[in-house]
């Protein structure tokens, strides 16, 4: 990359957001300045300016420094602001409007905001390394900067075949398909319901067999009538195991941090879920999201890049059933995910104590580490007092206050693959959390997951009441998030198997149909 400081500028709506992420997606850590009340440019140089050593900065609003009102631009604030983009420690992405791409101002306060923004924009193209242009999804370089050969990834994903030593890049997102998330975001009334006849006539059906019975499978054999709208449901042809790993800041990850380590494994396909992959021939896709800031202190991320987080997911899902995959495995490997997942859960999962939805820390010997878990009982207990404070316990505002870019692109994933049809099953705290604010969104997206182990978190135990999922196994095995899904999958689908190989001596349907039998002729 031959710069280090760029603009990136865009009208709205023309993937410019997503485009800065993309530049930033390999860099850690990545702060993100947001201005508090009052603030304009000369906040924003002395934000900049703070950068410690090894610290990536994205800037995604230019706009919201500015100033307000009737004033007018201090001259001496963007002089001050340009000459803090020059040398520093770390990279530096700033975002801001293309204003000559939009809809002509009409308003005298819209004319002077257009006219200080293009001030701005024009004294930062001059200052920065490289400026970008980004119309309809596409970056065009204005200056400085490499044209990307193949495009550039909004989604961050890697695919990983089990097994496998090398990783290669998931196609980009297209701008089409971005539209297509934002429009299915807007509509989640119109999610559909599995087919609950398919559903019942597959346990009809079961019930039939005489002195043969699937016992638990019945229900895994249910779930996939209804996913498939068919009684004889067959059993999953292409699983893919979707892995999150984003980071989250502060004393949620307090104690060992293992998500550099696993992500390195499941590229060269020797991490368990890998592993557990490969005998069912699931593909393994990592999912790279933006670092969470300290809950402790404050938001977790911006309420404005909760949407596109949401976008995110629900392009994953959109990417898997277009790929042919008709059941997906959600998991996660960030440092800290468990502690944001849990601060989430005590909010929508009512009378419920931080402290017992934490599981033990261990350390890299396998020794109990209870410093770290005081440490992340506190920080999420102070993070869930703060949210309640302010009042922003729901959906959307929740999962800028306490989830994070990751739980947000799980949230995402699960309404996602509830518009198209495509049964999740769920493993593990963050998956749990997201369910719950999936269901805070669209009710109806709950009857497209399945529960395959309560597994030995107390979270998930939690959880699986109030989302009513019923588990079917209790191996509680300590393999990671995703792993007890992926270890039970061939047993399900030896149920499904069964099913279409097992059928009954008469009917179910027909049996219903019968006409009721004459009465005897009276003598």
């Amino acid at each position: 990359m031959s710069w280090r400081t760029l603009l990136v500028l865009g009208g709205a709506g023309s993937g410019r957001e997503a485009f800065a992420e993309s530049q930033l997606d390999q860099a850690a850590p990545v702060r993100r300045p947001t201005p508090t009340s009052g603030d304009g440019l000369a906040a924003l140089a002395a934000q900049i300016a703070q950068a410690e050593p090894g610290e990536n900065l994205l800037v995604s609003d230019l706009t919201s420094w500015l100033p307000g009102g009737s004033a007018k631009l201090d001259s001496a604030e963007l002089t001050e602001l340009v000459a803090a983009i020059g040398p520093g420690p770390g990279q530096l992405v700033l975002v801001s409007a293309e204003v000559g791409l939009s809809t002509p101002p009409t308003t005298a306060a819209n004319r002077r905001l257009a006219q200080l923004l293009g001030e701005v924009n024009q004294a930062l193209a001059a200052a920065a390394d490289a400026v970008v242009l980004v119309v309809a999804g596409q970056p065009s370089w204005l200056k400085g900067g490499t044209v990307p050969e193949a495009g550039w990834r909004t989604a961050g994903a890697t695919s990983v075949t089990a097994g496998a030593p090398t990783a290669t890049a998931a196609p980009p997102a297209t701008a089409t398909a971005t539209a297509a998330s934002a429009a299915g975001l807007s509509q989640l009334a119109a999610l559909p319901a599995p087919d609950a006849e398919a559903k019942a006539a597959a346990g009809d059906r079961l019930a039939a067999l005489g002195p043969i019975a699937l016992g638990e499978l019945v229900r895994v054999v249910q779930f996939a009538a209804g996913a498939q709208g068919t009684a004889d449901p067959t059993p999953w042809q292409r699983a893919r195991v979707l892995v999150l790993n984003g980071a989250h800041q502060g004393g949620a990850s307090a104690g060992p941090t293992w998500a550099a380590q696993r992500a390195a494994a499941l590229r060269a396909g020797t991490d368990p879920l890998a592993r557990l992959a490969a005998p069912v021939a699931a593909s393994v896709q990592l999912v790279d999201a933006a670092a969470a800031e300290p809950i402790e202190d404050g938001p977790a991320m911006p309420e404005p890049q909760v949407e596109q987080a949401l976008a995110r997911g629900w392009e994953l899902a959109e990417r898997a059933a277009d790929d042919g995959v008709d059941v997906l495995v959600l998991a996660s490997i960030g440092d800290g995910a468990e502690s944001a997942a849990a601060a989430v859960t005590a909010i929508l999962a009512p009378s419920t104590e931080p402290a017992a939805l934490l599981a033990r820390v261990r350390s890299e010997q396998g020794l109990i580490d209870d410093e770290a878990w005081m440490l992340r009982c506190a920080t999420v207990r102070d993070a869930v007092h703060r949210t309640r404070g302010g009042g922003r316990t729901v959906g959307r505002p929740l999962l800028a206050q306490l989830g994070g870019a990751d739980l947000a692109i799980a949230t995402g994933l699960l309404l996602g693959a509830a518009a198209r049809r495509t049964p999740v099953l769920l493993d593990g705290p963050v998956g749990a959390a997201a369910g719950l604010v999936a269901r805070n969104l669209a009710a109806a997206a709950r009857h497209w997951w399945l529960l395959p182990d309560a597994g030995a978190h107390p979270l998930v135990t939690r959880v699986q009441d109030t989302l009513g999922l019923k588990p079917l196994f209790d191996l509680r095995l300590e393999l990671g998030e995703g792993a007890g899904a992926l270890a039970v999958l061939p047993i399900m689908q030896t149920g499904l198997f069964l099913a279409t190989q097992l059928q009954p001596d008469v009917d179910p349907a027909a049996e219903d149909d019968a006409p009721e039998p004459s009465p005897p002729a009276a003598s």
